[in-house]
């Protein structure tokens, strides 16, 4: 066994080691605080996306044109069967007004309708 030539305490300054890194660690934790605090506002998620504007629909019911309607109140029309496949409808950016058979949009929303119950 040879002589210990790292301090008194028996242990080869292993209690003051053992603080040290307690103090480097503890040290460090902060370090590693304050560099989430300061990097946290320029690392935030992008703001969410606005929703797509909705279409909004015009219908020739009654001899008049009536609208605008949203998509729920196009399909409320359809089952009210206040709009049929001929239909004139018109939404912003079509040249000019067309049977709802003949817009896509609008024929989609009809054929994912029922189809018509008979007897009533």
């Amino acid at each position: 066994m040879g002589c210990n030539h790292n301090g008194g305490d028996g242990f080869g300054g292993t209690a003051e080691r053992i603080m040290e890194m307690g103090i480097g660690m503890a040290l460090a934790g902060q370090m590693g605080r304050m560099v989430n605090e300061t990097m946290a506002p320029t690392m935030q998620s992008p703001p969410a996306e606005a929703p797509a504007p909705q279409r909004l629909y015009y219908a020739g019911l009654e001899g008049r044109q009536a609208g605008p309607f949203s998509e729920t109140e196009i399909v409320r029309l359809i089952n009210e069967k206040r709009i049929a496949r001929e239909t004139l409808v018109w939404y912003q950016g079509m040249k000019e007004w067309k049977q709802a058979q003949d817009v896509p949009e609008i024929l989609r929303i009809i054929a994912l309708g029922p189809p018509p119950l008979e007897g009533v």
